[in-house]
């Protein structure tokens, strides 16, 4: 009778042991929130440029896209005389800018537009520096604080939207699952309901076949498998959301997934 009591409470232990390491795993960001870029209307062209490059190298995810030859076109490309051939009818900096608020319009031969709006994620001061930055790579810079001073959001529901997210590159406060994917931009990769983007598993079903610890890894660490299918785009998804998105928005969204059959 001991040996079986005892093998039970070894199992026990065990189990207890596993599940608290899987939830150490589990980022705790509620009080998390990152530093709002601020510029000032005096901000100098070296400002913009290195905020921008902040951006693109980091909480603008661009890198996951950009510069790899196969799914978006090289954004360290697009200064001087590539500008004027793609959008003649525009300046350089209004053709970039339009490239990251209104991917839809242009759309490089060869690519798909899979891109977002970025003033989902990213306020007008993240947005402008970038274009500063991607100007400066190879052309004049012309980007100046009166720009991002200047812009307004085009409706009330855009307005909105900014409000909740304008600086911070997070998903907001809530915790619908919906509008969490909505907000952070998943919908430009995913499809849900008919509408998103093909880059990556559609969200439909997703439960059906993965469980919810697959999911919550997938999210918090997507370059460490790639699903089936999908070998392709592999190296597409920010590795971001464990600092865009609070443990108990994560957590939504997993539950979300996991219960979709």
């Amino acid at each position: 009778m001991w040996r079986t009591n005892l093998a039970v409470g070894l199992t026990v232990l065990g189990t207890l042991a596993a599940y608290t390491a899987v939830a150490n795993l589990i980022p705790q960001l509620e009080s998390d929130v990152p530093s709002e870029l601020v510029l000032s209307a005096n901000a100098s062209t070296q400002e913009l440029v290195a905020a921008g490059e902040n951006v693109y190298l980091g909480a603008g995810g661009c890198t996951a896209c950009h510069g790899l030859g196969t799914r978006a076109p090289d954004l360290l490309e697009v200064a001087g005389s590539v500008c004027r051939e793609r959008r003649p009818a525009l300046k350089c900096k209004e053709y970039l800018y339009e490239s990251l608020t209104d991917p839809a319009a242009y759309v490089v031969e060869g690519f798909q537009a899979i891109m977002p709006d970025l003033r989902r994620t990213l306020s007008e001061e993240q947005v402008w520096a970038t274009v500063a930055f991607l100007q400066s790579q190879g052309g004049a810079v012309t980007v100046t604080s009166a720009d991002f001073a200047a812009s307004e959001p085009e409706d009330q529901d855009m307005a909105a939207s900014d409000a909740s997210v304008a600086g911070t590159g997070e998903a907001g406060d809530t915790t619908n699952p919906r509008g969490i994917l909505e907000t952070a931009g998943c919908l430009a990769c995913h499809a849900l309901e008919g509408e998103g983007g093909l880059v990556g598993p559609p969200f439909d079903g997703m439960g059906g076949g993965l469980d919810a610890d697959y999911i919550r890894r997938s999210i918090l660490f997507p370059q460490a498998d790639t699903a089936r299918g999908y070998e392709a785009f592999a190296g597409t998804m920010p590795a971001t959301f464990a600092d865009q998105l609070t443990a108990g928005q994560l957590e939504s969204i997993v539950r979300f997934l996991s219960e979709s059959q």
